[in-house]
């Protein structure tokens, strides 16, 4: 997505127009539940996972802090495999290289295989304004076209919808653009995988095209890497005469040798499993093998702006694993769509604003769609440290758009001042007592007059106790510490 459309919600309305849908967080709820199980598992067997972990973190460091080196070196080594480089700016641009290569070719259809950053630049679109039919070949990315829909999770983008919504969107659309799915199809995951595969296999057949992204690009030999699940990418990685594959400029690792460390790091923290069922690597052009006409669209969007900031850059290091979406207490109740971005929950929250700017409602409010409870940076396989990222983007967007006001203002020179004295503080805490007998007489703080009420009227915050831990002391001990 390179901009939010007209009118889109800021994060805290959109977030409550999906709390309102059941149906949506229980989805949710399973999903990423059964994901979390499955993480901790195959991590759990690791004595070394926190190694692994620090290498990763550390090897994308090093490529970020020499990414124009290794850039160089990468369009040098594809070219040497008798591939072709690009380079883009931004997304305008980007879209204008892939319709014009597609064109070049006579062909009016192209088949995908799953790719974030042909998301983020609205690849599909701009192929249907200029006539070219963009064919999703991932499952999940299947179910979100004929769906009419937008993903919501980075790694299964249908995650909000359940198998009963899938088979009616099977029945009804599939029809329309090709094979259509069976009369007597049910929700069973084997019967809609099958229907899926029939539906597919024309258009693999057919296509002589083919776009993709790439989990990794290595800079030594100009091999990039995709890796998943079900064998689409495979299908188009092989079978067409033309690939393009579209690139963000973070995704380079420099050696070959560096892949020993994200092929265990990411298939763990993804889908739960010790390797990927399919890792598909190419380099170049192989004379009667393969697609015989390869070029790489390397896209900047917005990734040298956040390169520039020495604290957001570590946003840069993501692999894309969503596994900071399935701890997300946040994420877990609204979904992906209220982020307003292809990168949704967490990572989402301080990658977008820096990839686009905040200059928009939605963009403004990201860095806030988090309770900072951490749990984020814990599961991290490159330990980006969301919480800081988030405090760091919220200052940010206060110091851009003068966001300070007089009232918050006076309230922390207040909360300075108490908390500057034992004896001011004491007081105040025998106050909070007391105030329980007004605003927490149910255990929970009721409904306070704005502006407090946008506090309490979307938070069960717990009455202020009974009596406080100073007040315990002095009465338990008499204010000795022994």
């Amino acid at each position: 997505m390179t901009g939010t459309y007209l009118g889109m919600p800021a994060f805290p309305q959109a977030a409550k127009r999906e709390l309102a849908n059941s149906q949506l967080r229980h989805n949710l709820a399973n999903a990423t539940s059964t994901i979390r199980h499955k993480r901790a598992s195959v991590v759990g067997e690791l004595d070394d996972w926190a190694q692994l972990r620090e290498a990763g973190a550390a090897i994308k460091a090093h490529t970020l802090s020499n990414l124009d080196n290794y850039l160089e070196q990468f369009e040098a080594a594809v070219s040497a495999a008798g591939g072709t480089v690009h380079w883009a700016r931004d997304a305008e641009e980007a879209n204008r290289i892939v319709v014009d290569l597609v064109r070049a070719t006579g062909e009016r259809e192209v088949v995908k295989v799953k790719s974030m950053a042909t998301q983020e630049i609205e690849l599909n679109e701009a192929l249907e304004a200029a006539g070219i039919d963009a064919w999703e070949t991932d499952l999940a990315e299947l179910i979100v076209q004929l769906g009419h829909d937008t993903p919501s999770h980075i790694l299964v983008p249908a995650i909000h919808r359940n198998r009963a919504e899938i088979r009616e969107i099977f029945q009804r659309e599939m029809g329309k653009v090709g094979a259509p799915a069976p009369a007597d199809l049910t929700d069973e995951p084997v019967r809609l995988a099958e229907a899926a595969r029939r539906h597919l296999r024309e258009k693999f057949l057919r296509a002589k095209v083919a776009v993709s992204g790439a989990n990794f690009a290595v800079a030594e030999t100009g091999t990039l890497v995709v890796v998943e699940s079900e064998g689409n990418g495979r299908m188009c990685l092989t079978l067409p005469e033309t690939l393009i594959s579209v690139v963000g400029i973070e995704k380079l690792v420099p050696r070959w040798q560096d892949l020993e460390v994200f092929l265990q790091l990411l298939p763990r923290s993804s889908t739960g499993e010790r390797m990927n069922p399919y890792t598909s690597t190419w380099t170049g052009v192989t004379a009667g093998d393969g697609p015989q006409s390869f070029h790489v669209v390397l896209l900047d969007n917005g990734r040298t702006n956040a390169l520039a900031d020495e604290i957001g850059r570590q946003a840069l290091r993501c692999i894309r694993c969503s596994a900071c979406l399935n701890v997300c207490p946040v994420y877990e109740r609204t979904g992906g769509h209220a982020y307003g971005s292809v990168y949704p929950g967490p990572i989402g929250a301080v990658l977008t604003p820096q990839l686009r700017g905040t200059t928009s409602e939605v963009d403004k409010s990201l860095p806030y769609a988090s309770s900072l409870c951490g749990a984020c940076y814990d599961v991290c396989p490159v330990a980006i440290n969301i919480p800081d990222l988030l405090v760091h983007l919220r200052t940010r967007v206060v110091e851009e758009h003068d966001w300070r006001s007089k009232p918050v203002d006076a309230l922390m020179s207040l909360a300075s001042w108490v908390f500057g004295n034992s004896k001011r503080l004491a007081a105040a805490e025998r106050l909070a007592s007391l105030s329980r007998l007004v605003v927490g007489r149910k255990g929970t703080i009721g409904r306070l007059p704005p502006p407090l009420s946008r506090w309490t009227d979307a938070r069960d915050a717990p009455a202020p106790a009974e009596e406080s831990f100073r007040a315990w002391w002095e009465r338990t001990r008499g204010g000795n510490s022994r």
